[in-house]
């Protein structure tokens, strides 16, 4: 037999909490139940203490996937009639993700404590962004908590979605430029030397591509190592700059000018931007504070300042439409498909349309990324790997023509 320690109400409304017995939990809630309890929490005491050692910052990350299941689970349990803390409990308990486990008991702690489940949120950050948080609140004023989570994990899921389409777009181009920059850099360190070697053996005047080749080869020896510094201070430097507010600013309007990559990074702004707006909107969160949350996660400041002056607009009276255009960064498209919806009332609707149609397009725009930098790609690493080979070539070529000749 265990002990169980409970918390529930009276079929009168009167909050109860004592200390049961019973062989496991599910027969002291039985018991309870029998009793015209109400249950809204339940656990073991005198569990035996973990013997797990944390080692700090090794702990596993609360993933995307974690977060989709968690909500997924959570807004069918809470739709089936079950308590807050009961939920929690119970999906707290069968958490394999041990940092998410740890939160979610955290949560239970401050809902039973008398915290509202938003106010619980808030208190990790990393797990739960601002868009969840405010959310859920939405969803406990309003009655509706099972019906917003159903609306978060499908969101959070198409942002996935999105994620993963931007990453499979560059995963491909990097792969193959990292592969290109290994290939050259061990031909023009390791082997361009053995044939300079050979060819000073032969004499003779070297044809002016191979000249090129071990001038650059010579160069790459002599300052590898400067090299090598000034790349790392580069990429030091352009994210020191980065981090600035104007230099972040300058540098993400230049990617949103970039010939190929500008066009997609364009259509998944406006993708992010209109599916968390329309989420929000028709959560019930108040359109100012959506746009705020909205600014926040943008990913890009051209963006973010854009859906700032869009709330600047709102808060003196004006349409989101009309900000948006001047911005230069929305489609026209979009900013018309916007103002019908304000006008007909239906501005979460259409944002939702818009998201959705963005959606195939970014599905579009990384299909033909893919299409037109496999052979670019291609050509290139062909060119100079090529290049570099019959360059070094040539001189064996010439000798064997005088030979011949």
């Amino acid at each position: 037999m265990g002990k169980f320690a409970w918390q529930g109400k009276t079929r009168t409304g009167k909050s109860q909490k004592g200390v049961i017995e019973a062989p496991d939990e599910a027969a002291a809630s039985a018991a309870l139940r029998r009793q015209g309890l109400m249950l809204s929490s339940i656990k073991e005491q005198g569990k035996g203490m973990s013997m797990e050692i944390n080692i700090p910052g090794m702990e596993p990350k609360v993933t995307t996937k974690d977060l989709v299941v968690f909500t997924r689970q959570f807004s069918t349990m809470i739709d089936a009639g079950l308590p807050l803390v009961q939920c929690l409990d119970i999906l707290s308990r069968q958490q394999e993700n041990k940092t998410f486990k740890k939160i979610l008991l955290k949560i239970k702690e401050d809902v039973e404590s008398g915290s509202t489940f938003a106010d619980a949120l808030k208190k990790h950050p990393k797990a739960f962004d601002e868009l969840y948080v405010n959310l859920v609140a939405a969803g406990e004023v309003g009655g509706i908590l099972d019906t917003i989570l159903n609306r978060l994990a499908a969101y959070i899921e198409k942002a996935m979605k999105l994620k993963k389409q931007v990453k499979s777009a560059m995963t491909y181009p990097t792969t193959i430029i990292g592969i290109a920059v290994v290939v050259i850099s061990v031909i023009l360190v390791f082997v361009i030397p053995s044939f300079e070697k050979m060819f000073k053996d032969f004499g003779g005047e070297l044809p002016m591509p191979t000249q090129i080749v071990i001038s650059i080869s010579n160069f790459i020896q002599s300052y590898i190592l400067a090299i090598i510094i000034g790349v790392v201070v580069t990429v030091w430097l352009l994210k020191r700059i980065y981090k600035t507010p104007r230099g972040r600013l300058q540098m993400d309007a230049l990617f949103l000018r970039l010939p190929v990559m500008g066009v997609l990074i364009r259509k998944v702004a406006v993708a992010k931007f209109t599916r968390t707006l329309g989420t929000m909107i028709s959560s019930g969160v108040p359109i100012l504070d959506g746009l705020g949350i909205v600014a926040k996660t943008a990913g890009n400041k051209v963006v973010e300042n854009a859906v700032n002056k869009v709330a600047q607009s709102i808060s003196e009276g004006k349409t989101i439409a009309e900000p948006l255009e001047k911005s230069g960064v929305f489609p026209p498209m979009v900013c018309q498909m916007i103002a019908v919806g304000e006008q007909s009332g239906a501005i979460d609707t259409m944002l939702n349309k818009i998201a959705d149609f963005y959606d195939d397009e970014v599905d579009d725009a990384v299909s033909n990324l893919t299409a037109m930098m496999e052979p670019l790609l291609m050509l290139f690493l062909g060119t100079t790997v090529g290049g570099l080979v019959i360059a070094m070539y040539l001189p064996i070529f010439k000798l064997a023509g005088t030979v011949g000749g």
